[in-house]
């Protein structure tokens, strides 16, 4: 009976120290897969963010539809542009005074030297781009969310756009009760809210909701 009894604490005992160290290292743990996680997410969110302001540059818009984003990105190509100032007189001013040139016009003028495919600008020749809409997180059959519109501040109209993934969807094979936590983060160091996500379809806003540090985290 004895024996029994000792075998009992000890099992006990065991239970109890997996528990303790559960406790302890399942968030340590739980954080850097995250934090490794977020920074492939983010390199691709960065990527969308770069083709929608060279959409928006080019044709005056953001888009929501991704084969549309994804042909821009394999046909449109920037100008290469170079100012220049330069000044003239000011005839009818001139004139006005009896002068012949006491006043000048000071004017910038832009001159068009060349063009050059956008996806070579922003991808470096790669065809990252084409994946891009995918979220890169192995397992996760998942595409980021997309969208676009218009909204009016102070009586002039502006096109946005908003790109997200859910954290749940990122997190999704990882401890529940530790994904519903981070998915109601509100933290300086922190990416808050239920989504990670670039740009946005309320306010005027092309950036992302990542803190700075994941700005300069290197692929893990």
């Amino acid at each position: 009976m004895k024996l029994v009894i000792q075998i009992v604490l000890w099992i006990v005992i065991i239970f109890l120290g997996w528990k303790l160290w559960n406790s302890v290292m399942g968030p340590v743990e739980f954080n850097k897969i995250k934090e490794a996680r977020y920074v492939k997410v983010i390199k691709s969110l960065k990527d969308i963010q770069a083709a929608e302001l060279a959409h928006k540059e080019i044709t005056g818009s953001f888009t929501g539809d991704w084969d549309s984003l994804v042909r821009f990105i394999d046909t449109a190509k920037f100008a290469i542009t170079q100012r220049r100032d330069t000044s003239y007189a000011d005839v009818a001013k001139n004139k006005a005074y009896g002068i012949d040139q006491g006043y000048f016009i000071e004017e910038s003028l832009i001159d068009t030297l060349g063009f050059t495919p956008v996806k070579d600008s922003l991808f470096g020749g790669t065809d990252r781009y084409k994946t891009m809409m995918n979220v890169p997180i192995e397992g996760v059959n998942a595409k980021f969310d997309l969208k676009s519109g218009k909204i009016t501040k102070n009586d002039a109209t502006y096109s946005v756009f908003e790109a997200k993934v859910s954290k749940k969807t990122i997190l999704s094979d990882l401890d529940k009760d530790l994904v519903i936590q981070e998915m109601q983060v509100q933290s300086v160091d922190g990416v808050n809210g239920p989504d990670i996500k670039v740009g946005s379809l309320e306010e005027v806003n092309t950036s992302g909701n990542w803190p700075k540090l994941y700005d300069s985290a290197k692929d893990q």
